[in-house]
């Protein structure tokens, strides 16, 4: 390509005008051929602004020149796909020039991730000693020797117990081999082809496609490309494909079926790319298109997970016949920073969220989702890349052997078979046709729900029964309660994504001078403070939202309640034993003694009954003292009776509701029974009802066995009072 500049000049004027002269730029692309002259001849009429036409005005004569000035500049020569100096007798090769990728010119910076920063002291350790070698010209090499196998071990036994966060960020590193790597490594020395384009007009640089040969097989091979640096990411969108790749991967897998080639897919995305624009062109028609047509193609699907795989994305080309999982890979519905940011409101939450989500090549084969594991060198794939790629090529290779020998029925159907069950489908089981929804709550949260109220009651029940505040058993279980609030509402300030606003003020505080008179200081520490705790506060009040920390804060404020009740009344009781007379005291004893006479059912005499009183109104008159207000006076509750008691008491009354009801069939007494509900329900006189209510009385006394009854109700009065006795004891 060229540029072309064109300059004009106007020397002359006639008439009486003033010279004048114009002088005007244009670039155009042109071919290199093209001339000046054709320019001027052809539809390019004005020049920044000015008419040519004007320029050739009668006024002008022959004096004025117009002048040309063409400047060509040379374009690159040959960009794509040949070079300059290809070699004229070559006979094989010819593919390498038709594929961008080459090999990197620098090696790739070394990455050192998290969780191996302890090896980089045994790594500046080996360094070290080898420096000293070299100048010192000292033989080292046991030392060397020592501390590599300390190395190995230390590497060996890192990656022997990898958590899945940490196998993630394998998976992720910027070093790791990328899917045109392992192709070039796999297949036949210059037998690999990249073909473009989905046939629509674009090309989408994120998903690689072509034909190589492996053991002169032919194969299709699909797969996401990552870059090997950040200017290759950019050019191939962090391997997050458009609909248009898709297409392009769609494309080639019935080119493929249509030639009988069997498809490698190589699988290593994020996801896909979720632009306003791809959403536009039909990400998701896209990817279930692919779906649907991986299950009828008539040939062999084979996909490796070489890095990430990442929800439909990954799916769309991941449909195969058989899976296999690079060691260190990851296969998942949405990232762990995703799910943690939903789930628990912080992307901090992430190495949980990796545990929960099971997205390891080794959960995923225990789930048989995954055919195999493919193993990695120790440091991951990108610590030896040809190794990897080899034992992709061998797992292959195996797999193709056992899906060659099957038909093309076969293997549509071993492949139909291969998701079938997952989900916990059973073929040949009959399904309901009407889903059953169950929309209360599961029994899991009501089983949680029902432990914290039984927890609440025996708490009650251990604060009131016990015999002081301090009471050991009580204080440990409210300070285990209080452990637990910490704990949940920590959790609640991780997940709201406050731990770190929390700390930054924590460290504030640290440095905050203890001065007295540093009142700006203070304040603006308070407001920081009211801030975090508005926003906690709103977080928690949403409904439905933190259940358990509102339980259990119930909980711990009802305990603390109660205690600081049961403190008060222990103080007011203390105060108003001090204030009781000998003399009351002893009187009070003479309430209980009449109160348990009256529980035997005994018969009060007249000085007692004056004694009672006199008794109350002392009482009354210390209770004012104490500058207590007696409103009334009631009837002391009664604790219920123990069991064995109570089945006495149902036991006699039974007994009783049996002798009346013999007593009324000896008697005949039905009909005055009728009677009289006749003449309540009438309203008669109370003089009618009374003295019915009499003869019926009456005859049935007569009839009954009075004496057994009696004995038994004076036991069972007797087992009464010794209980209200024993409750009554140690009370005022």
């Amino acid at each position: 390509m060229t540029t072309l500049s064109l300059i004009s000049r106007n020397c002359g004027s006639q008439g009486g005008n003033s010279d004048w002269a114009i002088e005007s730029g244009l670039e155009t692309r042109i071919h290199k051929d093209f001339f000046a002259g054709g320019l001027l001849i052809g539809s390019v009429r004005r020049l920044n602004g000015v008419w040519l036409k004007n320029l050739g005005s009668p006024r002008i004569e022959s004096r004025n020149r117009f002048h040309v000035v063409a400047k060509i500049r040379k374009g690159k020569k040959h960009d794509y796909p040949w070079p300059d100096d290809i070699d004229p007798n070559l006979s094989s090769g010819h593919l390498s020039y038709l594929s961008y990728f080459k090999p990197l010119k620098e090696k790739p910076k070394p990455v050192t991730l998290a969780f191996e920063k302890p090896l980089v002291d045994l790594e500046k350790k080996i360094v070290e000693v080898r420096r000293m070698a070299d100048e010192t010209g000292l033989d080292f090499s046991d030392q060397i020797s020592s501390l590599e196998s300390k190395y190995q071990q230390a590497l060996k036994d890192l990656y022997a117990h990898l958590t899945p966060i940490q196998r993630l960020t394998i998976a992720r590193h910027p070093n790791r081999p990328t899917v045109l790597d392992h192709i070039l490594n796999i297949t036949d020395k210059d037998k690999w082809v990249e073909l473009h384009g989905d046939r629509a007009g674009y090309d989408d640089p994120a998903i690689v496609t072509g034909i190589g040969s492996i053991d002169g097989k032919s194969f299709m091979f699909i797969g996401h490309q990552k870059g090997r640096n950040t200017k290759e990411n950019i050019e191939r969108n962090f391997a997050m494909p458009t609909p248009h790749g898709y297409r392009k991967a769609l494309r080639m897998m019935k080119y493929a079926d249509h030639h009988g080639f069997p498809i490698i897919t190589f699988i290593d995305t994020p996801g896909a790319f979720a632009d306003l624009k791809s959403e536009e062109l039909g990400q998701g028609e896209a990817i279930a298109q692919n779906l649907r047509t991986m299950f009828s193609l008539k040939v062999p699907i084979i996909s490796v997970v070489t890095g990430e795989g990442g929800s439909g994305g990954a799916l769309a080309i991941g449909c195969a016949n058989k899976l296999f999982m690079l060691e260190n890979s990851a296969f998942y519905v949405a990232s762990p920073e995703a799910c943690a940011a939903i789930l628990w409101k912080s992307a901090q939450a992430a190495p949980k969220a990796a545990e929960k989500l099971r997205i390891t090549a080794q959960e995923h084969y225990r789930l048989r989702i995954a055919d195999g594991v493919i193993p990695e060198p120790l440091g991951g794939a990108h610590a030896d890349p040809v190794w990897t790629s080899q034992q992709i090529k061998l797992a292959i290779t195996q797999a193709m052997e056992e899906l060659g020998k099957m038909d093309t029925e076969e293997l549509i159907r071993h492949r139909m078979l291969k998701y079938r069950p997952i989900g916990g489908f059973q073929e040949g089981i009959p399904v309901d046709p009407e889903r059953k929804r169950n929309m209360k709550l599961s029994d899991l949260n009501a089983a949680e729900a029902g432990d914290i109220e039984s927890e609440l009651e025996e708490l009650k029940k251990k604060i009131l029964e016990a015999e002081g505040p301090s009471e050991p058993i009580t204080s440990q279980t409210i300070k285990k309660l209080e452990e637990d609030v910490d704990q949940e509402i920590t959790n609640a300030f991780i997940s709201m994504g406050l731990q770190e606003k929390l700390e930054s003020l924590q460290l504030e505080l640290s440095k905050a001078p203890d001065v007295p008179n540093n009142q700006t200081l203070n304040w603006a520490l308070k407001e920081k403070v009211d801030r975090i705790m508005q926003e906690f506060d709103h977080n928690l009040t949403r409904p439905g939202a933190y259940l358990g920390l509102k339980q259990k804060l119930e909980m711990l404020n009802m305990a603390h309640r109660l205690i600081e009740h049961k403190e008060k009344a222990e103080k007011l009781k203390a105060e108003i034993n001090q204030k009781v007379p000998a003399e009351v005291k002893a009187k009070m004893e003479v309430l209980k003694e009449a109160q348990q006479k009256l529980s035997k059912g005994d018969p009060f005499d007249k000085d007692l009954v004056e004694e009672v009183e006199k008794a109350k109104n002392e009482l009354k008159e210390v209770l004012k003292s104490a500058n207590l207000e007696i409103i009334g006076m009631t009837k002391r509750n009664v604790p219920p009776p123990p069991p064995d008691l109570a089945e006495n008491i149902a036991k006699v009354n039974e007994e009783i509701g049996k002798e009346i009801e013999r007593a009324i069939n000896v008697t005949g007494l039905n009909g005055k029974i009728e009677e009289l509900k006749a003449e309540v329900a009438k309203g008669s006189s109370s003089e009618t009802v009374e003295k019915l209510k009499a003869e019926i009385q009456e005859q049935i006394t007569a009839v009954m066995d009075v004496t057994t009854l009696k004995e038994k109700f004076e036991n069972l009065n007797v087992d009464l009072a010794s209980h209200a006795g024993t409750a009554d004891n140690g009370r005022l």
